[in-house]
């Protein structure tokens, strides 16, 4: 290679900085009694009452969940749900009212183009004290995967923003096994593909509370619009010129669509669909709740309660279950203690921990710590020492053996000399 060739090469030596050479000044504090000590304290101070603050804040939510998972066992007459199926939080109230109860009597779900059989479960249930608004009904699934690696990929991007995508362009894609179906020889794309919205929650919640044998009470309306993030709401496109005859419904969604997508019966509209956009947006626990309606204006007054619920979701069959939610809100948002409990367990452990090392540090203080004292600098020391004394012991035996022969020499010098 010639010289001018050498030149044009590039060193991938890193320049010669601080920064690339990693000379950059740093600062490592001294961890000593006074400096951690105190800080156990501080901690514990600040972290114990911010933790009842977050616990009172909990506190204050108005809430009920029910879980109506075997409502349709229940049969047509009101029974009571198992204590251990609901729970309630009414601050305020000398108590939580009466049990809930519920019934499951059959009914024909329905859209505009097909109708299917269901269960119609109707749960009753009391609201001691006035509920604030805003007021939020959500539905809550347990044992629910939703943060799988592969459920979470299972969609496809470009049909979710309104791109034709035809059954070639999605086999092999992040739909797999849901992004297309064989009938004869021929293969159609499913529209929306993947694992997620083949999954979708498809229980119909009435959005009304009915009050039950009141005259007094009217009922309570919410809505399932603006139940999505807006973000959600701007990423969602319908079709553009979609082919009925070349897509096919989920698998899961057959009931609804029985004949697949028809001129009566057509897909949903993604792009004003919020419970689909809601559903979409997957949760990363197992047990989680998504909202399906609210009212922001007015407050759900005292008494009894009634609402419809349409049970064409199966949980059984993995092993789930799913509950109805109703909840306010406080400034630190739904009722969950388990933040403040963490405070305040912690706020604890340091203030403990702070005391403890305290007395610790007073009964018996030790010594500031030196590198001569570490093991490998002792064991140096040592190899140190027992070589200082060899050189001592052979440096003296050395020192008798030229003493002896001083006279000869000095003999020999004075002999010589004279």
């Amino acid at each position: 290679m010639s010289p001018d060739a050498k030149e044009q090469v590039k060193s991938r030596k890193p320049a010669n900085t601080a920064f690339k050479q990693q000379r950059l000044k740093a600062w490592r504090p001294i961890l000593t009694p006074k400096s951690v000590l105190p800080a156990f304290i501080i901690i514990g101070i600040l972290f114990a009452p911010l933790g009842g603050l977050l616990l009172w804040a909990s506190d204050t939510v108005a809430e009920i969940v029910i879980d109506y998972t075997n409502c349709e066992k229940a049969g047509q007459n009101y029974i009571q749900v198992p204590p251990e199926l609901y729970s309630s939080n009414f601050p305020g109230s000398a108590g939580d009212g009466n049990p809930p109860e519920f019934k499951a009597i059959p009914a024909v779900g329905s859209t505009s183009g097909a109708t299917w059989p269901t269960m119609k479960c109707t749960i009753k249930f009391d609201v001691p004290v006035t509920m604030k608004h805003p007021v939020f009904m959500y539905y809550r699934l347990t044992n629910f995967y939703q943060n799988h690696r592969r459920f979470i990929k299972s969609s496809d991007l470009k049909q979710l923003a309104g791109e034709p995508r035809t059954a070639m362009d999605l086999r092999g894609g992040g739909c797999e096994p849901m992004a297309t179906v064989s009938e004869g020889e021929l293969r159609y794309a499913i529209y929306p593909c993947g694992l997620i919205a083949n999954s979708m929650f498809n229980d119909t919640l009435d959005i009304t509370l009915t009050p039950f044998n009141s005259t007094d009470l009217k009922p309570y309306n919410l809505t399932d619009k603006g139940i999505a993030w807006t973000v959600d709401q701007t990423k969602y496109l319908p079709q553009r010129h979609p082919d009925l005859t070349q897509i096919r419904p989920p698998p899961n969604w057959e009931k609804k669509y029985p004949n697949g997508y028809t001129t009566a019966n057509p897909p949903i509209d993604i792009s004003k669909d919020e419970h689909f956009q809601v559903w979409m947006r997957a949760s990363g626990l197992p047990n989680f709740r998504k909202m399906y309606a609210k009212n922001e204006k007015e407050d759900i007054p005292s008494g009894t309660y009634t609402i419809d619920i349409d049970m064409n979701y199966d949980v059984i069959k993995y092993g789930g279950t799913k509950s109805l939610v109703l909840s306010t809100v406080s400034f630190m948002g739904g009722r969950n203690p388990f933040l403040g409990i963490a405070y305040v367990v912690v706020g604890v452990l340091c203030v403990f921990l702070g005391l403890l090392f305290t007395a610790r540090h007073l009964y018996k203080p030790r010594r500031m710590g030196d590198h001569t004292y570490d093991s490998w600098n002792q064991n140096q020391n040592a190899g140190q020492e027992h070589l200082r004394e060899d050189t001592d012991a052979s440096g003296g035996a050395g020192s008798a053996s030229e003493a002896e022969d001083m006279p000869t020499a000095t003999a020999s010098g004075a002999s010589a000399r004279y």
